[in-house]
């Protein structure tokens, strides 16, 4: 069968970390006879070869290649290219791995949109990754309609024709930003682009140690030099104007003005960022025209003009005000309606945690020019903070715990003016957000994880996100868990921080069914009802387990049904033939349907007469071996907890 894909990934010395890139390949959902894996060993010195055999000699499309060191990442993945088969090439980093279904996913998106080269949708996990760029798919994409030139990285799907066609390959040798080189010029000669943006197909991996080639401190001499060949690539493709200006400011704003701003700056040594600083701004003044700079949010363009006007100190002195700006969402209610939740909260900016205030008179920053001092580029901030808030934005974002998978959820907002006295105001945007969890996955349910809410805020010169939270411990609104889109959803504060979270399928006590009480249960002959402290938007089916005290087990089904005050009704119809002359333990599935099936215990027992009759009692005290046996399992889950293996997780 001919080959669809091959995978090319370039190796060197990632010691552990390319298990998980290894386990991603071998779950993939294409058939193995439909895709290859090429592993390029660039002379690594650790275990890693022998490792990479092995898998090899088990797995008949997996190959491995040997070769002397490099220097970089460049000519092996070259030489994979070379031996590739496949109608498309995949490349992907060894500290890296794929979501189960990409390449299944991200071909076929490929092949129907007659695509040169097919970007699936990433999620960082210790280090950033476009946003932007993966909000909704787009089919037909190129650098004029889309955000592409903020993926630069590798990581893409690209047609094998199409590469040997415009005789695309990486840069070779130890440098910088070949990347950049290659991406860009696929971006600029291909035919079409195609973004994936409904599935997590590449987890991108900053490594605990850092040790990622892309986060070492570069020689900025080199750097820059390097930056220059992919600025080359935009002269050589475009015309001048206000494409190859918009194109060019990418490296403007990524490379050179946010590494001026804030902690990114503040934190590395005097000497070291002002050897950054003097190489920037060769470039800048060197290849970028004012059309450049224009394009860029006031903050950025006065960084921007600070370094074409040699004034580093000025920079630095912005830096330091700028690292205490940042955005604080209070949540306001959190409440269900049907099967959605409902999320309000206001959110503004901050300066050292105090609220950001603007002047309310602002006519805007001046189109031209430079502020005098600090004190005047604060003001001018300040100024077109207010003349744009029009155009401010809010959004949600749900982002799995253990993954970093991120989707955005609906968001209708306001803005407001607050007074603030002196002639000055806040800026405020209040915003409700809809999750839906039969969706709210780009279109998918909400997988069984942690997922904590963020919230992406646009205001003036600044986008920036933050945790939804703390709110004060006595505003935390508490909904009951939601039996929803057969899913178990708990919204809950973590405890360190208060911020908001969900908890999709992993709650056990925490769902609060131990409130319920004896006389809580109500019984009319066979039929057993009770209101639980759930949420259900519909009528649910659910089973009731009985475990008797003999071991024996019954399960019979039931329902979940809404109710015009807070809880859900439950009601099942008790089997008493079966149940006679033992007392039972019940314990409920919400979803009859999940795989494994999830129980809960209610904290009631049932005893059946031996002539019939059902009774609801407390549930029996356990006895003191009992007891004893129940600390020790407590006592050797907190110590296995403290030493959970990496990828083990639990609500906080």
């Amino acid at each position: 069968m001919p080959v669809k894909v091959s995978v090319v990934v370039p190796v060197y010395n990632p010691g552990s970390y390319i298990e998980d890139c290894i386990s991603s390949m071998l779950r993939q959902s294409l058939p193995p006879d439909e895709f290859e894996v090429i592993f390029v060993d660039d002379g690594s010195t650790d275990a890693t070869p022998a490792r990479l055999d092995a898998v090899a000699a088990e797995h008949p499309h997996i190959q491995v290649i040997h070769q002397a060191n490099s220097g970089w990442s460049g000519k092996p993945r070259n030489v994979g290219i070379e031996a590739a088969r496949g109608e498309y090439v995949m490349f992907v980093d060894n500290d890296d791995y794929l979501g189960d279904e990409a390449l299944e996913r991200m071909y076929e998106y490929g092949v129907a949109n007659k695509a040169d080269v097919v970007v699936g949708k990433m999620a960082g996990k210790n280090r950033s990754v476009p946003v932007e760029l993966f909000r909704v798919n787009r089919p037909h994409a190129s650098v004029e309609n889309a955000p592409l030139i903020d993926s630069l990285t590798p990581h893409k799907m690209l047609r094998r024709d199409f590469l040997d066609r415009i005789e695309l390959r990486f840069p070779e040798g130890r440098r910088r930003l070949e990347d950049h080189v290659f991406v860009t010029e696929a971006y600029l000669r291909a035919d079409n682009v195609s973004v994936l943006s409904d599935y997590v197909c590449y987890y991108h991996i900053g490594r605990d140690d850092a040790s990622n080639a892309g986060f070492q401190r570069f020689d900025p001499v080199g750097y820059f030099k390097n930056l220059r060949e992919a600025l080359d690539v935009v002269e050589r493709y475009t015309e001048p104007g206000r494409l190859r200006d918009r194109l060019f400011r990418r490296w403007l704003r990524v490379e050179m003005v946010e590494r001026m701003r804030g902690n990114r700056l503040l934190s590395k040594p005097d000497a070291y960022r002002r050897e950054l600083f003097e190489e920037m701004r060769a470039v800048v003044v060197e290849r970028f025209g004012p059309g450049v700079d224009a394009g860029l949010p006031p903050a950025q363009r006065i960084v921007a003009g600070l370094i074409r006007a040699d004034r580093y100190d000025d920079v630095v002195r912005l830096a330091e005000w700028e690292k205490s700006v940042a955005p604080k969402a209070v949540p306001d209610t959190v409440a269900w309606q049907g099967d959605e939740l409902r999320v309000g909260f206001t959110v503004e900016y901050t300066a050292a945690k105090v609220p950001l205030t603007f002047p309310a008179d602002a006519q805007g920053t001046p189109a031209e020019g430079l502020p005098a001092d600090l004190d005047q580029a604060i003001a001018w901030l300040g100024a077109d903070s207010v003349a744009a808030l029009e155009r401010a934005g809010v959004d949600l974002v749900l982002r799995n715990r253990e993954s970093s998978a991120s989707y955005f959820q609906p968001v209708e907002f306001s803005r407001e003016q607050v007074p603030a006295g002196d002639g000055r105001v806040r800026l405020v945007l209040h915003a409700t957000a809809t999750v839906d969890p039969a969706g709210a996955a780009g279109g998918a349910p909400l997988e069984a994880a942690l997922w904590d809410t963020f919230v992406r805020v646009r205001l003036g010169s600044w986008t920036k996100e933050c945790r939804l939270g703390p709110a004060p411990a006595h505003r935390r609104p508490t909904p009951y868990a939601g039996v929803v889109a057969g899913r178990v959803v708990l919204p809950y504060w973590t405890k360190q921080h208060g911020n908001l979270s969900l908890d999709v399928d992993l709650a056990s006590k925490a769902l609060k069914l131990n409130r319920l009480a004896p006389e809580d249960v109500l019984l009319s002959g066979d039929r057993l009802k009770a209101v639980l402290p759930l949420h259900v938007g519909r009528t649910t089916d659910v089973v009731l387990r009985l475990t008797g005290t003999g071991g024996q087990v019954v399960e019979t089904p039931g329902t979940l049904a809404p109710t015009d005050g807070p809880g859900a009704a439950l009601a099942v119809t008790l089997p008493s033939a079966e149940l006679r002359g033992a007392s039972w333990r019940p314990e409920l599935c919400p979803v009859p349907d999940a795989v494994p099936r999830r129980f809960h215990v209610l904290p009631v027992a049932l005893r059946a007469g031996r002539a019939g009759g059902v009774q609801v009692a407390a549930p029996a005290a356990p006895g003191t071996a009992r007891r004893v046996v129940r600390r020790l399992r407590r006592l050797v889950g907190t110590v296995l907890g403290r030493t959970a293996p990496k990828g083990a997780t639990g609500r906080a």
